[in-house]
């Protein structure tokens, strides 16, 4: 008489729930992965998608194709919607309405993070963030559109120079590296294509909070930073919210007395700062009962299982852990962990160990032969740093075919000055029947 293996159920095929799946590949388990897309996305290069620099096909791979090999892996579409820890169920929609359960013996949460706007959810319609494929999309509709409609005015300079004007909010490695390129779109792609306008007149604002940017890097690492945004001629803002976003303006509030406001027209504005949790984390959170954090997240026990609840875990950003960052290093090593020991729970093990993060190190791509890097005590900037960046995203990029096209379209950027992911879509058919107004 044979005994069912155990069923893992993975929520999310990000850095966590990718990882922890494949360290699953050689136990005694069955495996399903669900997310609510078909491809695992490499976010960290969401920007140079959304400013024409990659297609959205160099950053994202389909998940089937990932775990092809891992025969005792499959694959579901749809969004979980909520679970039933007694009867061990989670309830997932379909993309048609319909819905199914999945019956676990471990679940594993990895539903990630979304743009947040901190209750100011009216902001969205005019300040999209940067998460996901749609998202990039939208924004390089956005920016590669404004040029486009300040070529089209000629008889109106301060419209015009709306147009030409676009504002990033948060000064993390994010809103830095978006900010960069799209300087470095405006003054070297797009610098001999327009006839009515110079896109080198091309304004960026960004609106950053802190006294720095680039806050979680060394000091020096935040200067180098800023000094290669100064001569990018990127227009650096600090200490200043941003209180209010409209079709055709930005406003901020200063944090100091006397909270200074200041409206820039701007017809594009981005927003790249703070993020709250899926709101499967919710769900979850209410049906173990255990209260979330201010961001949303699942709190758990250093084995990353949540309290009360040992076969059900959570991993990447959506867990709350000792003020671990919301970083891709913590989501896959956290993945890893789980996975590893839900394999050996499954051979008929009994150890549940801390989980233990290794930093390795953060980067953020500033401009082309300029970075940081930040390893333990190794501090790169400049041409050095350019070149750690590019080799850790080049490791980390899921898929050798996105890897060695990735080096090639950087190459051909760096030969030609051109960008030739610059198609912009409607978002469906639907819309782009219609005619514009």
């Amino acid at each position: 008489m044979t005994t069912a293996k155990p069923h893992v159920v993975v929520i999310g095929a990000g850095f966590a729930g990718l990882n922890c799946a494949r360290r699953l590949k050689r136990a005694p388990v069955e495996v399903t992965v669900v997310d609510r897309g078909t491809s695992h996305l490499f976010q960290p290069l969401l920007y140079q998608c959304a400013t024409g620099l990659l297609s959205e096909g160099a950053i994202s791979s389909p998940i089937r194709h990932l775990l092809r090999r891992q025969r005792n892996a499959d694959v579901a579409l749809g969004e979980a919607r909520s679970i039933d820890p007694a009867a061990r169920t989670v309830t997932v929609n379909r993309i048609d309405g319909s819905s199914f359960s999945l019956r676990y013996d471990h679940l594993v949460v990895a539903a990630g993070m979304r743009t947040s706007y901190r209750g100011n959810e009216e902001l969205a319609a005019h300040a999209p963030g940067m998460k996901t494929l749609d998202d990039a999309l939208a924004i390089r509709r956005k920016i590669i559109g404004a040029f486009e409609m300040a070529e089209s005015i000629e008889d109106d300079v301060d419209l015009q120079r709306a147009w030409l004007t676009f504002a990033v909010a948060g000064g993390g490695p994010a809103g830095v590296e978006l900010a960069g390129q799209i300087r470095e779109l405006a003054t070297l792609a797009l610098e001999r294509e327009f006839r009515t306008i110079d896109p080198d007149h091309a304004r960026v604002l960004l609106l950053h909070g802190g006294d720095r940017v680039l806050p979680a890097f060394d000091a020096t690492l935040s200067a180098d930073a800023q000094r290669t945004l100064d001569r990018l001629g990127v227009e650096t803002h600090l200490g200043v919210h941003v209180t209010d976003v409209g079709a055709d303006f930005v406003e901020t509030t200063a944090k100091a007395e006397p909270r200074e406001v200041i409206r820039y027209p701007a017809r594009t504005v981005l927003w790249t700062t703070g993020v709250e949790a899926a709101p499967f984390a919710g769900a979850v959170a209410d049906a173990l009962g255990v209260e979330t954090d201010r961001a949303g997240r699942i709190p758990v026990r250093p084995d990353l299982s949540v309290d009360g609840h040992p076969n059900v875990w959570v991993i990447g950003d959506v867990s709350a852990l000792d003020d671990l960052p919301g970083v891709a290093e913590v989501a896959m090593q956290g993945g890893w962990h789980v996975g590893r020991m839900i394999g050996g729970l499954a051979a008929g093990g009994t150890a549940r160990p801390a989980f233990r993060y290794r930093d390795l190190g953060s980067a953020a791509y500033i401009a082309r032969r300029q970075a940081v890097v930040q390893a333990g005590r190794i501090r790169l900037s400049g041409y050095p740093g350019w070149l750690a960046w590019g080799v850790i995203h080049i490791a980390f990029l899921a898929g050798i075919r996105n890897r060695l096209g990735t080096v090639a379209t950087w190459g051909a950027t760096l030969l030609t000055d051109s960008r030739r992911e610059r198609a912009i879509t409607y978002g469906d058919p639907e819309t782009a029947r219609h005619p514009y107004s």
